[in-house]
């Protein structure tokens, strides 16, 4: 949840991408739309998961609130390097990440009886879906127009690691908040090192 409530540095991100970036804010070009419906749509999942947070009362809500705060003006780096190539490659493995970790704690949730979270999981996953596959058609076309530059990017993608978009998760107490999470994730199966190793081989 806090992942998606940091929204605006994702919009950031994609607006440092050279050719492709929102210049005024409000540019009518294709790429500038498309980013604001993306973030508008994202924007959904944040608020859902926010507001059934705050209503099942088990969260420390202040908390979650300074982390998103923290987070948001922490900012990331996904060693993009202003490249729409290497943009839309993290973008497009990012979206599949978010399809398949909205869909495990969907079903997890299921398994532990919280119906209601299971459906709302289960709705986000079914919203993520089709940004995947959007952002995947914009990666064929890349890798169809230019084979040469999207192979060379992908690989520089595949040998950084795709780094988490809340990699520099803070708290105000733990510097390396993201590092406690990742095994918490790993052994309860929300997102594993065997989701990203089927995601590399899916895009390969």
């Amino acid at each position: 949840m806090i992942t998606e409530e940091a929204l605006p540095i994702y919009q950031t991100m994609l607006n440092t991408l050279d050719g492709t970036r929102d210049e005024t804010g409000a540019s009518p070009t294709s790429w500038a739309t498309w980013t604001r419906a993306w973030t508008a749509e994202e924007n959904r999942h944040t608020d859902l998961l926010n507001k059934y947070l705050y209503l099942c009362g088990r969260v420390d809500m202040r908390q979650v609130e300074k982390t998103i705060q923290y987070l948001i003006g922490t900012g990331m780096d996904p060693g993009t390097e202003n490249s729409p190539y290497l943009g839309f490659i993290y973008t497009t493995f990012q979206e599949r990440a978010t399809f398949i970790s909205h869909g495990h704690t969907a079903r997890l949730a299921k398994v532990h009886g919280d119906m209601n979270l299971a459906q709302l999981c289960g709705s986000i996953a079914a919203d993520e879906k089709p940004h995947e596959t959007a952002y995947t058609k914009i990666l064929e076309k890349l890798f169809e127009i230019d084979p040469d530059g999207s192979v060379q990017s992908f690989a520089d993608m595949m040998r950084k690691k795709i780094a988490m978009p809340a990699h520099l998760m803070y708290d105000g107490i733990e510097e390396n908040l993201f590092d406690h999470y990742v095994p918490v994730a790993q052994r309860i199966g929300v997102y594993t090192v065997k989701d990203y190793a089927d995601i590399v081989e899916y895009l390969v």
